[in-house]
């Protein structure tokens, strides 16, 4: 029992050797420790589905975007290249079932809107000729202006949550007046939001960070309040993966992320424990 009274008072004395030694000298020695100590606490809630899908090989060109059919159970896949299927289409639980590449020509974003009466599916055509319907902001730093607004998603209180990538900002809108909100920063000094959903219980929103390969899960604030960012959980993808842009599954809370970089489409699955919440 004495040498573990002598082993932890050792300890706390090195301990508070790092920490003097941080606090005039900088020492990178306890910024790495803090690291580790705050990575060990963060809530971990999803996991990769390693089996998802059955065949990875249908996978032949830059993968932009991703659409969940929940209704169907459908997962739409947009890639780019030449002489290749530009729309992919697999089943939630992985299984190919049909490839098209006509009418498109550079997908960017994808979108299922399926009803009981109707599949339907939109994508952003970029290669095409289009014309403007309407427009809403310009480009611009400040307030309700915009720099490579790259995905919009609402939640349950009316609002309209858009990733503003080139100003590094997530801004916010009433989703019937178009009144601007507020805009969350603080979360993004490195790098702009490329994508953005909200889990199945609308508790957090997921944010893809293109060139840091990075997922975030943020804490959605409640109705009338925006407040700061704040992240509850991350998910480090490796170094060029790029997740570009990610939608959920409206059945099991799964989310599908498409990555340009690693050309293929990965599926993240609620953890067992956070899975059960869904229905509280």
């Amino acid at each position: 029992m004495a040498k573990f009274w002598v082993c932890a008072a050792g300890a706390g004395l090195f301990l508070a050797c790092l920490i003097l030694h941080s606090r005039f000298c900088g020492s990178p020695v306890l910024r790495n420790f803090a690291f580790q100590v705050s990575w060990r606490t963060e809530e971990i809630l999803y996991r990769l589905d390693v089996d998802w899908p059955e065949y990875s090989e249908y996978f032949t060109g830059a993968t932009f975007g991703v659409a969940v059919d929940s209704l169907n159970g459908l997962v739409y896949v947009a890639q780019r290249g030449d002489n290749i299927p530009k729309v992919l289409v697999f089943t939630e639980d992985g299984c190919f079932l049909r490839a098209w590449n006509y009418t498109v020509d550079t997908p960017h974003g994808i979108f299922a809107a399926s009803t009981l009466h109707e599949q339907s599916v939109w994508i952003t055509d970029v290669g095409s000729d289009f014309m403007m319907l309407w427009l809403h902001g310009e480009n611009g730093t400040e307030p309700a202006k915009f720099n490579i607004p790259h995905s919009v998603t609402l939640d349950s209180a009316g609002r309209v949550w858009v990733a503003d990538r080139g100003n590094k900002r997530i801004q916010v809108f009433d989703k019937d007046t178009g009144e601007w909100l507020g805009a969350w920063t603080n979360c993004f000094t490195e790098e702009g939001p490329s994508s953005v959903r909200f889990t199945l219980d609308g508790k957090y929103l997921i944010v893809a960070q293109l060139n840091l390969s990075r997922l975030l899960f943020v804490a959605a604030p409640p109705a009338g309040s925006i407040g700061d960012c704040s992240v509850i959980s991350t998910i480090q993808l490796a170094d060029q993966v790029l997740p570009h842009l990610l939608d959920v599954s409206g059945k099991t809370g799964a989310i599908f992320v498409a990555e340009i970089g690693a050309k293929q489409v990965q599926k993240y699955v609620p953890l067992n424990g956070y899975f059960l919440s869904f229905g509280s």
